[in-house]
Protein backbone atom coordinates (compact mmCIF):
# COMPACT_ATOMS: atom_id res chain seq x y z
CA UNK A 1 0.00 0.00 0.00
CA UNK A 2 1.53 3.28 -1.11
CA UNK A 3 1.57 6.33 1.09
CA UNK A 4 1.17 9.91 -0.05
CA UNK A 5 2.66 12.83 1.79
CA UNK A 6 1.45 16.40 1.78
CA UNK A 7 3.93 18.81 0.30
CA UNK A 8 5.43 20.92 3.10
CA UNK A 9 4.44 24.54 3.15
CA UNK A 10 6.93 27.01 1.70
CA UNK A 11 7.71 30.56 2.68
CA UNK A 12 5.70 31.67 -0.40
CA UNK A 13 2.66 29.81 0.94
CA UNK A 14 3.02 31.62 4.26
CA UNK A 15 3.30 34.99 2.50
CA UNK A 16 0.18 34.29 0.42
CA UNK A 17 -1.86 33.12 3.40
CA UNK A 18 -0.82 36.14 5.47
CA UNK A 19 -1.31 38.60 2.63
CA UNK A 20 2.24 39.94 2.90
CA UNK A 21 5.45 39.75 0.91
CA UNK A 22 8.08 37.03 1.25
CA UNK A 23 10.62 39.54 2.63
CA UNK A 24 8.12 40.42 5.37
CA UNK A 25 7.84 36.74 6.36
CA UNK A 26 11.64 36.53 6.37
CA UNK A 27 11.88 39.59 8.64
CA UNK A 28 9.44 38.01 11.09
CA UNK A 29 11.45 34.78 11.13
CA UNK A 30 14.86 36.37 11.55
CA UNK A 31 14.00 39.51 13.50
CA UNK A 32 16.32 41.35 11.11
CA UNK A 33 13.96 44.35 10.92
CA UNK A 34 10.85 45.62 12.66
CA UNK A 35 7.45 44.44 11.45
CA UNK A 36 4.17 45.94 12.59
CA UNK A 37 2.31 43.99 15.26
CA UNK A 38 -0.62 43.39 12.90
CA UNK A 39 1.53 41.94 10.12
CA UNK A 40 3.60 39.94 12.56
CA UNK A 41 0.46 38.31 13.98
CA UNK A 42 -0.83 37.48 10.49
CA UNK A 43 2.48 35.84 9.60
CA UNK A 44 2.64 33.84 12.84
CA UNK A 45 -0.99 32.72 12.43
CA UNK A 46 -0.24 31.56 8.87
CA UNK A 47 2.85 29.68 10.03
CA UNK A 48 0.81 27.86 12.67
CA UNK A 49 -2.09 27.13 10.30
CA UNK A 50 0.16 25.76 7.54
CA UNK A 51 2.59 23.95 9.86
CA UNK A 52 5.48 25.77 8.19
CA UNK A 53 8.98 24.86 9.37
CA UNK A 54 11.60 27.49 8.55
CA UNK A 55 14.68 26.23 6.77
CA UNK A 56 17.66 26.50 9.12
CA UNK A 57 20.18 26.95 6.30
CA UNK A 58 18.13 29.76 4.82
CA UNK A 59 17.87 31.50 8.18
CA UNK A 60 21.64 31.21 8.56
CA UNK A 61 22.18 32.89 5.19
CA UNK A 62 19.88 35.74 6.16
CA UNK A 63 21.09 36.24 9.71
CA UNK A 64 24.76 35.44 9.15
CA UNK A 65 24.69 33.08 12.14
CA UNK A 66 25.90 29.55 11.51
CA UNK A 67 24.28 26.89 13.70
CA UNK A 68 25.93 23.68 12.50
CA UNK A 69 28.51 21.86 14.65
CA UNK A 70 30.60 19.09 13.09
CA UNK A 71 31.87 16.20 15.21
CA UNK A 72 34.83 14.39 13.67
CA UNK A 73 35.39 10.84 14.94
CA UNK A 74 36.84 7.56 13.70
CA UNK A 75 34.09 5.51 15.40
CA UNK A 76 30.53 5.88 16.63
CA UNK A 77 30.04 2.40 18.10
CA UNK A 78 32.62 2.23 20.93
CA UNK A 79 31.07 3.19 24.28
CA UNK A 80 33.34 6.17 25.04
CA UNK A 81 32.99 7.60 21.54
CA UNK A 82 29.19 7.24 21.31
CA UNK A 83 28.56 8.60 24.81
CA UNK A 84 30.78 11.64 24.18
CA UNK A 85 28.89 12.34 20.95
CA UNK A 86 25.64 12.05 22.91
CA UNK A 87 26.85 14.70 25.36
CA UNK A 88 27.83 17.05 22.51
CA UNK A 89 24.46 16.56 20.84
CA UNK A 90 22.48 17.21 24.03
CA UNK A 91 24.38 20.39 24.84
CA UNK A 92 24.32 21.66 21.26
CA UNK A 93 20.59 21.06 20.87
CA UNK A 94 19.86 22.93 24.11
CA UNK A 95 21.84 25.90 22.75
CA UNK A 96 20.07 25.86 19.38
CA UNK A 97 22.82 24.20 17.34
CA UNK A 98 22.58 21.28 14.93
CA UNK A 99 25.18 18.47 14.99
CA UNK A 100 26.53 16.53 12.02
CA UNK A 101 28.87 13.54 12.34
CA UNK A 102 31.87 13.16 10.06
CA UNK A 103 33.60 9.78 10.15
CA UNK A 104 37.36 9.79 9.66
CA UNK A 105 38.05 6.50 7.87
CA UNK A 106 41.75 6.29 8.79
CA UNK A 107 44.81 8.27 9.78
CA UNK A 108 46.44 8.34 6.34
CA UNK A 109 46.89 11.70 4.57
CA UNK A 110 44.19 11.01 1.98
CA UNK A 111 41.61 9.96 4.58
CA UNK A 112 42.34 13.00 6.76
CA UNK A 113 42.22 15.41 3.82
CA UNK A 114 38.94 13.92 2.58
CA UNK A 115 37.29 14.14 6.02
CA UNK A 116 38.48 17.70 6.67
CA UNK A 117 37.44 18.88 3.19
CA UNK A 118 33.96 17.43 3.67
CA UNK A 119 33.55 19.15 7.03
CA UNK A 120 34.79 22.51 5.72
CA UNK A 121 32.30 22.35 2.85
CA UNK A 122 29.49 22.82 5.41
CA UNK A 123 28.32 26.18 6.84
CA UNK A 124 30.01 25.56 10.19
CA UNK A 125 29.91 27.34 13.50
CA UNK A 126 32.70 25.08 14.78
CA UNK A 127 34.18 21.58 15.03
CA UNK A 128 34.63 19.11 17.88
CA UNK A 129 37.22 16.39 17.24
CA UNK A 130 37.28 13.17 19.26
CA UNK A 131 41.02 12.90 19.76
CA UNK A 132 40.92 9.37 21.18
CA UNK A 133 43.13 7.85 18.47
CA UNK A 134 45.72 8.75 15.80
CA UNK A 135 43.01 9.70 13.29
CA UNK A 136 41.64 12.27 15.72
CA UNK A 137 45.09 13.66 16.46
CA UNK A 138 45.78 14.20 12.76
CA UNK A 139 42.33 15.66 12.10
CA UNK A 140 42.93 18.36 14.73
CA UNK A 141 46.24 19.24 13.11
CA UNK A 142 44.69 19.47 9.65
CA UNK A 143 41.88 21.87 10.53
CA UNK A 144 42.54 25.56 9.80
CA UNK A 145 43.01 27.82 12.79
CA UNK A 146 40.35 30.29 11.64
CA UNK A 147 37.66 27.69 12.45
CA UNK A 148 36.62 27.26 16.11
CA UNK A 149 37.92 23.82 17.15
CA UNK A 150 37.79 21.83 20.39
CA UNK A 151 39.62 18.54 20.90
CA UNK A 152 38.26 15.87 23.23
CA UNK A 153 40.86 14.01 25.34
CA UNK A 154 44.16 12.90 23.87
CA UNK A 155 47.55 14.48 24.46
CA UNK A 156 47.42 18.01 25.81
CA UNK A 157 48.60 20.90 23.68
CA UNK A 158 48.21 24.67 23.70
CA UNK A 159 46.92 25.05 20.15
CA UNK A 160 43.22 24.33 20.66
CA UNK A 161 40.78 24.23 23.55
CA UNK A 162 40.47 20.76 25.01
CA UNK A 163 38.08 18.78 27.21
CA UNK A 164 39.83 15.86 28.88
CA UNK A 165 39.44 13.09 31.42
CA UNK A 166 42.37 12.52 33.76
CA UNK A 167 43.16 8.99 32.59
CA UNK A 168 46.63 9.07 34.13
CA UNK A 169 45.13 9.48 37.60
CA UNK A 170 42.66 6.69 36.86
CA UNK A 171 45.41 4.34 35.70
CA UNK A 172 47.43 5.05 38.81
CA UNK A 173 44.49 4.54 41.17
CA UNK A 174 43.31 1.22 39.79
CA UNK A 175 46.88 -0.13 39.70
CA UNK A 176 47.46 0.93 43.30
CA UNK A 177 44.19 -0.77 44.22
CA UNK A 178 45.39 -4.11 42.81
CA UNK A 179 48.78 -3.78 44.47
CA UNK A 180 46.99 -3.00 47.72
CA UNK A 181 45.17 -6.31 47.48
CA UNK A 182 48.56 -8.00 47.66
CA UNK A 183 49.39 -8.67 44.02
CA UNK A 184 53.14 -8.77 43.29
CA UNK A 185 52.63 -6.80 40.08
CA UNK A 186 49.90 -5.92 37.56
CA UNK A 187 49.93 -6.94 33.91
CA UNK A 188 48.46 -4.46 31.45
CA UNK A 189 46.44 -5.06 28.27
CA UNK A 190 46.21 -1.87 26.20
CA UNK A 191 43.70 -0.65 23.66
CA UNK A 192 45.12 1.22 20.62
CA UNK A 193 46.58 4.50 21.94
CA UNK A 194 46.17 7.94 20.38
CA UNK A 195 49.91 8.48 20.74
CA UNK A 196 52.95 6.48 21.88
CA UNK A 197 51.40 5.87 25.31
CA UNK A 198 48.02 6.96 26.64
CA UNK A 199 47.38 8.32 30.12
CA UNK A 200 45.93 5.14 31.58
CA UNK A 201 49.07 3.23 30.57
CA UNK A 202 51.36 5.93 31.93
CA UNK A 203 49.40 5.87 35.19
CA UNK A 204 49.83 2.08 35.42
CA UNK A 205 53.56 2.41 34.83
CA UNK A 206 53.92 5.24 37.38
CA UNK A 207 52.06 3.31 40.08
CA UNK A 208 54.22 0.21 39.63
CA UNK A 209 57.41 2.27 39.70
CA UNK A 210 56.31 4.14 42.84
CA UNK A 211 55.62 0.81 44.58
CA UNK A 212 58.89 -0.73 43.44
CA UNK A 213 56.93 -3.45 41.63
CA UNK A 214 58.12 -5.15 38.42
CA UNK A 215 56.83 -3.54 35.20
CA UNK A 216 55.74 -6.37 32.87
CA UNK A 217 55.75 -6.08 29.10
CA UNK A 218 52.60 -4.47 27.72
CA UNK A 219 50.11 -6.73 25.95
CA UNK A 220 48.37 -5.02 23.02
CA UNK A 221 44.72 -5.62 22.17
CA UNK A 222 42.61 -4.16 19.38
CA UNK A 223 39.28 -2.38 19.87
CA UNK A 224 37.57 -5.75 19.28
CA UNK A 225 36.62 -7.61 22.47
CA UNK A 226 37.49 -10.87 20.69
CA UNK A 227 41.15 -9.87 20.91
CA UNK A 228 40.69 -9.92 24.67
CA UNK A 229 39.40 -13.50 24.48
CA UNK A 230 42.57 -14.59 22.68
CA UNK A 231 44.70 -12.78 25.27
CA UNK A 232 42.76 -14.50 28.05
CA UNK A 233 43.59 -17.88 26.50
CA UNK A 234 47.28 -16.97 26.44
CA UNK A 235 47.32 -15.64 30.00
CA UNK A 236 45.66 -18.80 31.31
CA UNK A 237 48.93 -20.68 30.83
CA UNK A 238 50.93 -18.12 32.80
CA UNK A 239 50.72 -18.76 36.52
CA UNK A 240 52.87 -15.70 37.26
CA UNK A 241 49.89 -13.56 36.21
CA UNK A 242 47.55 -12.80 39.12
CA UNK A 243 46.22 -9.34 38.21
CA UNK A 244 45.37 -7.83 34.81
CA UNK A 245 44.45 -4.22 34.12
CA UNK A 246 42.68 -3.89 30.75
CA UNK A 247 42.51 -0.67 28.75
CA UNK A 248 38.71 -0.76 28.65
CA UNK A 249 35.83 -2.84 29.95
CA UNK A 250 35.06 -4.56 26.64
CA UNK A 251 38.59 -5.96 26.52
CA UNK A 252 38.27 -6.96 30.19
CA UNK A 253 35.09 -8.87 29.31
CA UNK A 254 36.98 -10.65 26.56
CA UNK A 255 39.91 -11.50 28.84
CA UNK A 256 37.56 -12.88 31.51
CA UNK A 257 35.81 -15.02 28.88
CA UNK A 258 39.13 -16.31 27.52
CA UNK A 259 40.38 -17.21 30.99
CA UNK A 260 37.11 -19.01 31.77
CA UNK A 261 37.24 -20.98 28.51
CA UNK A 262 40.75 -22.11 29.47
CA UNK A 263 39.63 -23.23 32.94
CA UNK A 264 40.80 -20.24 35.02
CA UNK A 265 38.45 -18.43 37.41
CA UNK A 266 38.11 -14.68 37.99
CA UNK A 267 38.91 -13.45 40.61
CA UNK A 268 39.89 -16.72 42.33
CA UNK A 269 42.82 -17.39 39.99
CA UNK A 270 43.29 -14.02 38.28
CA UNK A 271 41.91 -10.57 39.08
CA UNK A 272 40.80 -8.65 35.98
CA UNK A 273 39.88 -4.97 35.98
CA UNK A 274 38.85 -2.57 33.22
CA UNK A 275 38.41 1.12 32.47
CA UNK A 276 35.47 3.40 31.46
CA UNK A 277 32.60 1.75 33.43
CA UNK A 278 30.77 0.37 30.39
CA UNK A 279 26.98 0.02 30.98
CA UNK A 280 27.36 -3.78 30.91
CA UNK A 281 30.27 -3.93 33.34
CA UNK A 282 28.04 -4.10 36.42
CA UNK A 283 25.93 -7.00 35.10
CA UNK A 284 28.88 -8.99 33.71
CA UNK A 285 29.82 -11.97 35.83
CA UNK A 286 31.80 -11.31 37.82
CA UNK A 287 30.99 -7.61 37.94
CA UNK A 288 33.99 -5.71 36.61
CA UNK A 289 36.06 -3.45 38.84
CA UNK A 290 36.74 -0.42 36.70
CA UNK A 291 37.34 3.32 36.49
CA UNK A 292 34.23 5.35 35.80
CA UNK A 293 34.52 8.17 33.27
CA UNK A 294 31.59 10.48 32.55
CA UNK A 295 31.75 10.63 28.75
CA UNK A 296 28.39 12.38 28.39
CA UNK A 297 29.65 15.19 30.61
CA UNK A 298 32.89 15.19 28.61
CA UNK A 299 30.85 15.89 25.48
CA UNK A 300 28.90 18.64 27.22
CA UNK A 301 32.11 20.28 28.41
CA UNK A 302 33.56 20.08 24.90
CA UNK A 303 30.56 21.89 23.42
CA UNK A 304 30.73 24.51 26.19
CA UNK A 305 34.34 25.23 25.24
CA UNK A 306 33.38 25.47 21.59
CA UNK A 307 30.55 27.87 22.39
CA UNK A 308 33.03 30.11 24.21
CA UNK A 309 35.06 30.36 21.00
CA UNK A 310 31.99 30.95 18.84
CA UNK A 311 30.93 33.82 21.09
CA UNK A 312 34.34 35.48 21.03
CA UNK A 313 36.76 33.83 23.51
CA UNK A 314 39.82 33.09 21.37
CA UNK A 315 42.15 31.76 24.08
CA UNK A 316 42.69 27.96 24.27
CA UNK A 317 41.03 26.57 27.39
CA UNK A 318 41.48 23.27 29.21
CA UNK A 319 38.59 21.54 30.98
CA UNK A 320 39.54 18.42 32.96
CA UNK A 321 37.73 16.04 35.31
CA UNK A 322 39.04 13.15 37.39
CA UNK A 323 37.70 9.58 37.12
CA UNK A 324 36.29 7.43 39.93
CA UNK A 325 37.31 3.92 40.99
CA UNK A 326 34.36 1.49 41.02
CA UNK A 327 35.05 -1.71 42.98
CA UNK A 328 33.16 -4.85 41.99
CA UNK A 329 33.69 -8.60 42.20
CA UNK A 330 36.34 -9.15 39.49
CA UNK A 331 39.27 -8.24 41.77
CA UNK A 332 40.41 -9.99 44.93
CA UNK A 333 43.62 -10.76 46.84
CA UNK A 334 45.84 -13.31 45.07
CA UNK A 335 45.23 -16.93 45.95
CA UNK A 336 47.77 -18.61 48.19
CA UNK A 337 50.40 -20.39 46.12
Amino acid sequence: MSRTFAKPASINDVATAAGVSVPTVSRVLTGAAKVSAVRRKRVLDAIEELGYRPNGAARALVSGKQTTIAVMTSDTTIYGYSSTIQGIELAARAAGYFVIISLVDGDGPDEIERAVSLVLSQPLAGVVVLKFDPAGVKAVGALPRDVPVVAVSGELDDQVSQAVLDELAGGEEITRFLLGLGHHTVHHVTVPPSRAEDGRTTGWRNALAAAGAPVPAIIAATWDADSGVAIGHDLADRHDVTAVFCGNDEIAMGVISGLAEAGRSVPEDVSVVGFDDHPLSHIWRPGITTVSQDFVDLGRRAFSLLLQQITGDEQPVLSTEGPTLVVRASAAPPAAR
